[in-house]
């Protein structure tokens, strides 16, 4: 078991985070059913964890008994349809606990010692479309043309360490609406709001982009105690603090920074409209060794937190689009459609969040070593799977 990695990986995952005994705990709604809930999610979890790509995939892998040496001896594995079926109508509170377990057990164990930049617990929400299909539908799909697909918002761990899934919420038709600016922040909101019970004082600060540059969105999260940097792009609530930012003298000027000649940088203190505190907006110039010249314009609660701090988490939000979706796009399925109906879509998505955060916080904790790209890393777990014996 020494170079076995996926047995390491099986070990760690009950061991550390105790997911058989939150498998043990799973529902659903079935009716006298052959196979508990754990048993029938245990073969997709295991098969999340080394990114299947469909739900053929799985059934081959169960066909061929793959999963053998990773299971109690004489377990009898659920057939493909079996688990279609349950995750449909599984108790999503069950998962949903287990994905909070592992993010807490993280914290617990100082994997955030520091926080996640320059001592603040960063987190950024960002919103994504998954399980895309021409075929395939439910009543709860969006649809473009002839194209159904899902949307939703992630909130991440942003900065340095792993790119912890904290939690997601899914568009609900018939009460968000199919508008970006609408639809996905109510979605935020709430994802939000249900975040702040299990991860109370968990995160400082909250990094979005330009939608949320609104009094709604910062009330919403100075009211839960989280401070909030957000892009300033064309908002109309800013208009008049960058006419008047663009008066003043810069407060700082940094030259000779990575890649560019100078930063230059501008501040000021203002009222939002509707807003019950002080904001401060900050505007960073950038001027290239060529000559040429780019900005980021952000507005902010946090009024203590340095002007390189702040870039550091404005930038830190692209963490959740390149480290996240682009990642578990990639590599995880995320733009797959395994099944459609009832809970499926969100049990998938759990599923996939608690297998992505298990094999990055196995890989920093127990491997402790470097890998280019994530089919290398699934290229051991495989190698491991056969020769497997837990």
């Amino acid at each position: 078991m020494r170079n076995n990695h996926f047995a390491k990986l099986v070990k760690y995952m009950k061991d550390v985070f105790g997911v058989d005994k939150g498998l043990s705990q799973l529902k659903d709604a079935r009716v006298n059913p052959k196979y508990k809930t754990g048993q029938v999610i245990l073969p997709l979890l295991l098969g999340l964890l080394l990114r299947i790509e469909s739900m053929n995939e799985l059934k081959f892998m169960i066909a061929e008994n793959e999963f053998g040496n990773v299971i109690k001896r004489g377990t009898e594995l659920p057939q493909i349809d079996t688990i279609r079926d349950t995750i449909k109508v599984i108790d999503l509170d069950g998962l949903e606990v287990i994905l909070t377990h592992t993010v807490k057990k993280a914290i617990k164990n100082k994997v955030f010692s520091n926080g996640t930049i320059d001592g603040y617990m960063v987190g950024a929400v960002d919103g994504t479309k998954f399980f895309g299909s021409k075929k395939k539908s439910c009543p709860k799909c969006l649809t473009s043309k002839d194209h159904f697909y899902h949307s939703g918002v992630v909130m991440s761990t942003v900065g340095n360490g792993p790119k912890l899934v904290v939690g997601f919420d899914t568009y609900k038709p018939g009460e968000d609406s199919v508008k970006k600016d609408e639809g996905e922040l109510n979605a935020a909101k709430r994802l939000l709001t249900d975040i702040s019970k299990p991860y109370s004082n968990l995160f400082d600060v909250v990094v979005y982009d330009a939608l949320a540059c609104n009094s709604k969105w910062i009330n919403h999260c100075l009211d839960l105690g989280l401070d909030i940097v957000v892009r300033a792009k064309k908002n109309k609530s800013v208009k008049s603090i960058k006419c008047q930012t663009n008066k003043c003298d810069p407060v700082e000027i940094w030259k000779n920074e990575k890649g560019y000649s100078e930063i230059i940088v501008f501040e000021e203190i203002f009222r939002m409209t509707g807003v019950k505190q002080t904001l401060r907006f900050v505007k960073y110039k950038y001027k290239y060794i060529d000559g040429r010249y780019d900005q980021i314009m952000i507005v902010t609660s946090c009024l203590d937190a340095s002007l390189r701090t702040l870039l550091k988490m404005i930038k830190g939000r692209w963490n959740i689009e390149n480290s996240v979706f682009n990642n578990l796009k990639t590599d995880c399925g995320l733009e797959h459609c395994y099944v459609h109906g009832g809970n499926a879509v969100e049990a998938i998505l759990c599923l996939i969040f608690i297998a992505a955060n298990i094999v990055q916080l196995f890989l920093l904790r127990r491997l402790r070593s470097h890998y280019q790209t994530q089919k290398e890393i699934v290229r051991k777990l495989l190698k491991g799977l056969v020769s497997a014996e837990i």
